[in-house]
């Protein structure tokens, strides 16, 4: 059982004490709240779940084993409270036996007892009355962060708030930008090294103007830096939007998630969106701007840019000149192995790693319409990728990836040459919003998929250059295939370990834990405990409503916990897939589980 604390946070509570000693002023009893460091961060309690995906490196993976494949079986259903209605994307904070969120649809933020899901504060923050006018993308939040004493929180309307965790009380807030530009957020703020790290969502609207990301003091909100998602006209990549002025250059959001952090090299990896237009005919006003990377930079890119400065260092491009809506803005997931890709299992691997085994630090992503690439996070060199969940690539947006460069080349056959010309594109929506989750324990990387397809037609009447535009099972599967895949691949290999196949589409997360467990929950209410070496479902229950949330496990007053928030509305039209399946959206709802006492 781990119930251990960690070095950094027996540190921190030492030389709370020592100073209060040395101070002769008496502490008062009720404030008994240790402030979040640098080091905290960077060492988490195993007990605690202070940011994303838990750690840096963004693994989504609890060391916690009092729950394990043994006892799991066992878990019940302790506490459940409901939440505001909404988009249902969030992951909680928990630190110290104290669970922060952020509700759907609003910058309404609480805090809760981890143990009972009773509130212990309440936080509203005012929104101008014609936010929806403006910022259409800023209606959900996938995540918080905590520093110090205080919660930061990126909101709708394009601000940082700080909120004391104690309290609920505002401590400082700082606007990014104007909401009326469109410039909002869905994604949650990173704090590295003492400053908040944030990515805006940015409006398809021409007019909306550049995206970026920024680095703002996390004690006063002051910026740092800030680094401009689209290159200008000037800018080292500018020449490869052609004639587009800079002021056009729009979305190309870090709208996903914050960016993943390597300490000993000083980068920060972020995952960047699509341009808009969708349709290149309509940004251009051609079909034939290019098929290969460099194209719209930094576009569907992962940039590693340092967090002291801001200035790029790298950038990898895995999808090019985008057609189809296909953002790469999904988790990059740092892991230190051995790069060993099995031919038989890997499409496309660089000539200097054939054959040769090789200790390397990489980041693992995947995009929107599938694709697995690992690329070294020192440099950003090229070592494989696979067209997963994919074997052939006619319908795939990617024809081909030149091993020995990484230069990735598109699929003309999908790209619209005029208006009203439709297109079928798999996979859409594939690895969406909803995370995976890496164990350094099994050295297995958990990924749920969908088995879906667009359908899109190129127009000129609407903002985005396509409509209508629709997600549709994968052709072959609209009868009785199954549409979702949780698949365990071995990221030094690139081998499948296991998978679980249903025809549930899903936008439901992983969970990996020290007790060998993967925990995953699907549109279909259903909420699983799978073994995580051999992908046996161990436990299962049924929810009221989808699972669209990001699981947690963390550990209170000694005893672990697992929370999986439910709920919320899903891309995803269930009478369309499965009527026999359809679930019912809202009703949002955190629901926590615990061995009996």
């Amino acid at each position: 059982m781990t119930t251990s604390i960690s070095l950094a946070r027996f540190q921190a509570v030492l030389g709370v004490l020592l100073c209060l000693a040395t101070s002769g002023i008496a502490q008062p009893a009720s404030d008994d709240f240790v402030p979040v460091t640098d080091a905290m961060l960077r060492d988490p309690d195993p007990g605690d779940w202070l940011m994303a995906h838990r750690t840096y490196d963004f693994h989504g993976f609890s060391p916690l084993d009092q729950i394990d494949r043994d006892n799991v079986g066992e878990l019940r259903l302790v506490w459940m409270r409901a939440m505001d209605e909404g988009p249902q994307q969030f992951r909680p904070l928990v630190y110290d036996g104290v669970m922060y969120i952020a509700n759907p649809g609003s910058d309404h933020l609480q805090a809760i007892d981890a143990t009972t899901g009773d509130l212990v504060w309440d936080y509203r923050w005012a929104a101008p009355a014609d936010l929806r006018e403006y910022s259409q993308l800023g209606n959900r939040t996938r995540s918080l962060a905590i520093y110090g004493r205080n919660i930061l929180h990126l909101t709708a309307d394009s601000h940082i708030i700080a909120v004391d965790a104690r309290t609920g009380e505002l401590a400082w807030e700082s606007e990014m930008s104007d909401h009326q530009s469109g410039m909002s957020h869905s994604s949650g703020a990173m704090v590295i090294d003492g400053q908040v790290m944030s990515g805006r969502a940015c409006s398809p609207r021409p007019d909306s103007g550049r995206c970026f990301i920024a680095s703002n003091d996390a004690s006063t909100g002051a910026e740092a830096w800030r680094f401009y998602t689209a290159a200008g006209a000037d800018d080292p990549g500018g020449q490869t939007w052609g004639g587009v002025p800079a002021s056009r250059r729009g979305h190309v959001s870090p709208w996903g998630l914050p960016g993943s952090y390597d300490p000993d090299l000083g980068l920060v990896y972020w995952g960047i969106a699509v341009p808009s237009p969708y349709t290149r005919i309509m940004r251009h006003g051609a079909w034939d701007i290019g098929d290969s990377t460099p194209c719209e930079l930094y576009s569907n890119s992962t940039v590693a840019l340092s967090v002291e400065t801001g200035a790029l260092d790298w950038y990898y491009q895995h999808l090019p000149c985008d057609d189809w809506d296909q953002d790469f803005v999904q988790e990059r997931t740092l892991v230190d192995l051995v790069v060993n890709p099995d031919p038989e299992a890997v499409r496309w691997i660089n000539p200097k790693i054939a054959g040769s085994p090789q200790e390397r630090k990489v980041v693992v992503t995947m995009g929107e319409p599938g694709g697995l690439f690992v690329n070294d996070r020192e440099t950003g060199e090229f070592l494989w990728a696979a067209p997963l969940p994919y074997t052939s690539t006619e319908r795939f947006v990617i024809r081909d990836i030149d091993p020995a460069t990484g230069q990735v080349f598109i699929n003309m056959d999908l790209v619209a040459r005029e208006v009203g010309e439709q297109h079928i594109i798999c996979g859409h929506n594939v690895k969406g919003w909803w995370s995976w989750s890496y164990s350094a324990q099994t050295g297995l990387l958990y990924i749920p998929f969908n088995r879906s397809c667009l359908n899109q037609t190129a127009n000129d009447r609407t903002v985005t250059g396509t409509g209508p535009r629709f997600t549709q099972p994968e052709p072959g599967l609209e009868e009785d295939g199954d549409l979702t895949e949780l698949r365990a691949i071995d990221l030094s290999t690139g081998r499948e370990a296991w998978r679980f196949s249903q025809r549930a589409p899903n936008a439901g997360s992983t969970l990996a834990t020290g007790g060998n467990i993967v925990f995953h929950g699907d549109l279909n209410r259903r909420f699983r405990a799978f073994d995580a070496e051999t992908g046996e479902i161990l436990w299962q229950t049924i929810l009221g409503s989808q699972i669209t949330g990001y699981p947690v496990s963390y550990i209170a007053d000694g005893r672990q916990y697992v929370t999986v928030p439910v709920g919320g509305a899903s891309i995803f039209r269930m009478d369309q897939y499965a009527p026999e399946l359809e679930a019912p959206i809202g009703s949002n709802m955190l629901v926590t589980f615990a061995l009996p006492k």
